[in-house]
């Protein structure tokens, strides 16, 4: 599972298996009990959440969106490598 960066409290993250085939580019959000998958193209979009509030997830988004190069990049070094 690896991490991206965390923020917050925010852990942004991908799992090494991403589905056979492999799903296109997102990235998973965790923190404490709280879950959230959001798709990167071809806008930033929640695929779905468990525990976060509409507060929290719009945060999340905004942080996704400041960083959706990095998280590009993180994604295509690991299932590219």
């Amino acid at each position: 599972m690896p991490l991206v960066f965390a923020i917050d409290g925010f852990r942004f993250f991908f799992y090494s298996n991403e589905g056979d085939p492999r799903e296109p580019v997102h990235i998973h959000v965790r923190k404490e009990r709280s879950l959230a998958k959001f798709w990167l193209h071809p806008e930033t979009t929640l695929a779905d959440s468990y525990g976060f509030s509409a507060k929290e997830l719009n945060k999340i988004r905004k942080i996704i969106d400041n960083r959706k190069l990095e998280i590009e990049e993180a994604w295509n070094e690991h299932f590219n490598s």
